[in-house]
């Protein structure tokens, strides 16, 4: 009975299930492990100690960031240059704008420090100077910012001044010198009077290091692969159990293998000949 699966046609379907089965339970293994490597990973960060209760340590021993070294304070020496303001960064559920220095090394390169926030709109702000002269500066490190960062704004179209994003591909056109690949966030308001009215930024965590969306994600398209695997499997055994259940009433005669070899209906008969003997001509209907 099931050796219409030897044919051709059913080579077909038979190797696409064989073929989409493996891919399913694979692509599925593959997301679960992705999920369970964010677990472990937060699970190793709740264990480890607060980055900014560490020792500070200088900017270039802690780069590249990674997530052992984000949030690690770094010490940094130089003199502020260009400023920048950030818009559309939240704190505290309230809208501002981050304000942006880049401080001038001796190595030659610059190293953006966000010296805190204020709340409102960046254009036409009035923004607490800088210090002048050479400074050390301790700051929470950060990686660059993507497009994928929280309050991120890569449409650009922005006024003069102002930058959407804190990275490094994007700071380099704007200064005349090279840029650190980070930033620090100094976690205390600036002594001095000038810096004391705006608020300190917090550290982000490190992308990938906590059970956020994106890891629930991964746990959603495991299931979906899986179901993806059972949804083959189920249709393979449906069309063969129709397929078998329909040769078995062609072998039972209920019914014919042919469907064109099916018996006719009844003609019509044919008209009578009016020479006939017998022809009623008042039975004869009048058209």
């Amino acid at each position: 009975m099931y050796r219409f699966l030897l044919t051709p046609r059913w080579w077909g379907i038979n190797l696409f299930v064989v073929l989409a089965i493996p891919f399913c339970v694979f692509m599925g293994t593959w997301q679960l492990g992705r999920f369970e490597d964010r677990v472990q990973s937060h699970e190793q960060a709740e264990k480890q100690p607060d980055p900014s209760t560490r020792a500070a340590k200088p900017l270039d021993e802690l780069l590249p960031v990674d997530k052992v070294t984000s949030g690690r304070p770094a010490v940094a020496t130089g003199a502020y240059a260009e400023q920048f303001l950030v818009p559309g960064r939240k704190l505290d559920d309230r809208q501002g704008f981050y304000v942006l220095n880049m401080l001038r090394t001796d190595s030659g390169k610059a190293l953006p420090v966000v010296r805190g926030w204020l709340p409102g709109s960046a254009t036409g702000a009035r923004v607490p100077a800088a210090p002048e002269g050479e400074v050390t500066v301790t700051g929470d490190l950060q990686a660059s910012e993507n497009s994928r960062s929280d309050g991120v704004n890569a449409r650009g179209g922005l006024p003069g001044g102002q930058v959407g994003m804190i990275s490094a591909a994007t700071l380099v056109n704007l200064v005349p010198y090279d840029v650190y690949d980070a930033w620090v966030t100094l976690p205390e308001a600036e002594a001095g009077g000038t810096g004391g009215a705006m608020k300190p930024v917090p550290a982000a965590a490190p992308e990938g290091s906590g059970l956020d969306l994106k890891a629930f994600q991964n746990l959603g398209y495991t299931g979906e692969w899986f179901v993806f695997a059972g949804f083959v499997l189920f249709m393979w055994f449906r069309l063969v159990r129709r397929e078998a259940e329909a040769l078995r009433d062609i072998e039972l005669g209920l019914v014919p293998e042919d469907p064109a070899a099916a018996p006719e209906g009844p003609e019509d008969p044919a008209p009578e000949d009016p020479a006939s003997p017998g022809y009623d001509v008042a039975s004869t209907p009048v058209r």
